[in-house]
């Protein structure tokens, strides 16, 4: 299995005319603070729900509730940038600070070193590049947490992945047609 060591590049500069990763976190962080806006998502018990948003500049954007205890499991989200933030409750992202090949591998071993681990309460988020990969939790017991999301350019597709240790596994390829 290669070992990934690899440190995250900035995408290519002129790459693309839409919004920066900084102005997706921008609008994230204002939607967020909408508060007219989260209050109009339902929220499940169960599981996510989800509101599509017009983002800036052509992006993709979604309002999304998390119920206590669910997350995403490990993904990446195809190349595009993107910006998250918390609008309730609150977030943990776990993510790898190292760029995986796009193609051609189902199995990696992560070297040490590469997890990362932050907490985004209300009104905290982060911003991503193109090789960005993660997983969020709403790790409450009790509480349903809110967050907002936007990707430049709207998401072409989503990897999934399974971890074990340090073992990252392909598990499927999901087009927006699954989701939306």
């Amino acid at each position: 299995m290669p070992d990934v060591r690899t440190p995250a590049h900035p995408p290519a500069a002129g790459r693309d005319s839409g919004p920066s990763a900084s102005e997706l976190l921008d609008f994230a962080r204002r939607t967020a603070a909408d508060t007219t806006l989260i209050a109009a998502l339902p929220l499940d018990p169960e599981g996510r729900t989800w509101i599509r948003l017009d983002g800036p500049g052509g992006s993709e954007a979604w309002l999304i509730g998390w119920p206590p205890g669910t997350g995403t499991g490990w993904h990446d989200h195809g190349g595009s940038r993107g910006a998250f933030a918390a609008a309730a409750g609150e977030l943990t992202e776990q993510s790898l600070a190292a760029q995986l090949p796009t193609e051609g591998w189902k199995t990696l071993e992560l070297a040490d070193g590469v997890d990362r681990q932050r907490k985004l309460a209300e009104g905290r988020g982060r911003a991503f590049g193109p090789h960005h990969v993660h997983q969020v939790l709403n790790a409450s017991p009790d509480t349903h947490a809110v967050s907002v999301h936007a990707y430049y350019p709207p998401l072409p597709l989503m990897r999934r992945y399974s971890r074990t240790g340090a073992v990252l596994r392909l598990e499927e390829v999901e087009r927006p047609e699954e989701w939306q």
